[in-house]
């Protein structure tokens, strides 16, 4: 029965679909097929054998979810947003550590909906994207970690939060180093800025990036089992994505200490 169940839900993409937008109420045929993009004859027969599994059930020319479906598609809509998350960018994620993104996050990758995979061009690897760019600029507030020291990304930040946009600056070990040693001058001016909150993080920081923002999320994991980052980036601009990345920010300032001064060498 249990495979009977799982076979009638993810063997089809149609039945599935349905389920999940039956999550939402009552709906009538008319709004099933704008919603899937299906004929009714396509349809019907899908709708037939969810109600013959008393998943789905019709009052007069409505169609909405049993008791049992409601429970399924409850527990299936998690299980069905990391898979779409995954398959969007397969080759991306089967490459990556993701295990710097703590557990409790990590059961919710789902929400990161809608990812758009930027790979650098080959002429200019150590040039930020001019997507990135562009959605930085239009930016109003902005969450930036990074473990490794990214020049391109730091000096475009730094021109922003001089001009007011408000800055909260995670870095790890080796970029506080390296920044408040090679731009010592930089740094202090920044620092000295209202807008701007500079956090180092304690232990291994193994997310190589993750910008958030009023307009959009960016993320950037290393490799596995290597310790060069080769600037892929998976950007979205999705309400739950912007959600996500927030929460993740959130959980790694945890972690963090809140620099408010250089000591003097």
């Amino acid at each position: 029965m249990q495979l009977e169940l799982l076979e009638l839900i993810f063997l089809s993409d149609k039945r599935k679909q349905l389920l999940l937008f039956l999550k939402d109420g009552p709906k009538s045929m008319d709004e099933i097929k704008e919603a899937l993009d299906v004929t009714s004859t396509a349809i019907l027969p899908q709708i037939k054998k969810l109600k013959e599994k008393s998943l789905v059930v019709q009052e007069d020319k409505n169609y909405s979810l049993s008791l049992i479906g409601k429970v399924l598609v409850e527990k299936m809509q998690p299980l069905v947003s990391i898979i779409d998350v995954f398959e969007d960018n397969f080759d991306y994620w089967v490459e990556r550590d993701f295990q710097g993104i703590p557990p409790s996050l990590r059961k919710r990758l789902g929400e990161l909906r809608k990812c758009k995979l930027i790979q650098p061009d080959l002429d200019r690897m150590f040039e930020l994207d001019p997507e990135i760019v562009e959605n930085l600029s239009k930016s109003n507030c902005i969450h930036e970690c990074l473990a490794y020291f990214d020049p391109s990304l730091i000096s475009i930040c730094q021109e922003l939060a001089k001009g007011g946009v408000k800055l909260s600056f995670l870095m790890s070990e080796p970029v506080f180093q390296y920044y408040s040693k090679d731009y010592l001058e930089d740094f202090r001016e920044m620092l000295a800025l209202e807008n701007v909150k500079f956090f180092l993080y304690s232990g291994e920081l193994r997310i190589a990036n993750l910008t958030v923002t009023d307009k959009f999320v960016m993320v950037a994991l290393f490799p596995k089992n290597q310790k060069h980052f080769d600037r892929e980036n998976l950007i979205s601009y999705d309400p739950s994505s912007l959600n996500f990345g927030n929460e993740l920010f959130d959980e790694l300032i945890r972690d963090s200490t809140r620099i408010t001064q250089i000591s003097q060498e």
